[in-house]
């Protein structure tokens, strides 16, 4: 019997994206969302790390009683927010991020954009990618209006046109920048909206994060 995968994320609703991309995979993901929302998340982030810290455990304890053995975190900035190595080595549960794929990413560039929901995501993006590879150019950019507009459901063209997205890829394009990193979970939601509207490539975590969970 296989057992269940515990995706953490912020909201329920990039909480339930992690869980139907595990399940497009042929895996069982079991929803665990941190906050009620994007701008609880946010509070969340910037509270106290000693809260964080609790806050996440007792997820995980949930989680292991459920018969969960590994985590899923789709979540950036959360993945930024939590010190999740230290949790996976107190629960002895494994727990894939975003920030694990990073660390094999940022070798393969010289310049490079990403974006995120907010300053706490960017901040512990941009941190991984410069441990692995100092000498990266990077330019960045939150957007949690842009999440705030996916949990509303909005239909994806007209979100990349309302947001100016493809005018930001542009932008990032015309400063050099070989690639756009889609800093949040809930990004890959307008990734082929945007795709139609820029060269510049787009980079998804999710599926590499998959290979790790599954290693």
């Amino acid at each position: 019997m296989t057992h269940p995968i515990a995706v953490l994320a912020g909201t329920p609703v990039d909480t339930q994206m992690g869980v139907d991309f595990l399940t497009g995979a042929g895996l069982p993901g079991t929803a665990f969302p941190l906050s009620a929302g994007p701008r609880q998340q946010t509070a969340f982030q910037i509270s106290s790390a000693a809260e964080k810290q609790a806050r996440a455990l007792a997820v995980l304890r949930q989680a292991m009683e459920q018969d969960c053995e590994k985590a899923f975190v789709y979540c950036n900035s959360l993945s930024a927010s939590v010190d999740f190595p230290s949790l996976a080595r107190e629960t002895g549960m494994k727990i894939v991020t975003p920030l694990d794929v990073y660390r094999d990413l940022a070798p393969r560039y010289r310049r490079l954009a990403f974006i995120a929901a907010n300053a706490q995501g960017l901040a512990g993006i941009e941190r991984v990618l410069l441990s692995a590879n100092p000498d990266l150019d990077t330019l960045s950019a939150a957007a949690l209006p842009v999440v705030l507009a996916i949990e509303r459901g909005e239909d994806p063209d007209r979100l990349v046109e309302r947001h100016h997205l493809a005018e930001l890829a542009d932008w990032f394009t015309a400063c050099g920048m070989e690639a756009l990193l889609l800093g949040c979970t809930h990004f890959p939601y307008f990734k082929e909206a945007l795709a139609r509207r820029t060269s510049l490539p787009l980079i998804d975590p999710a599926r590499e994060m998959l290979e790790l969970l599954q290693a």
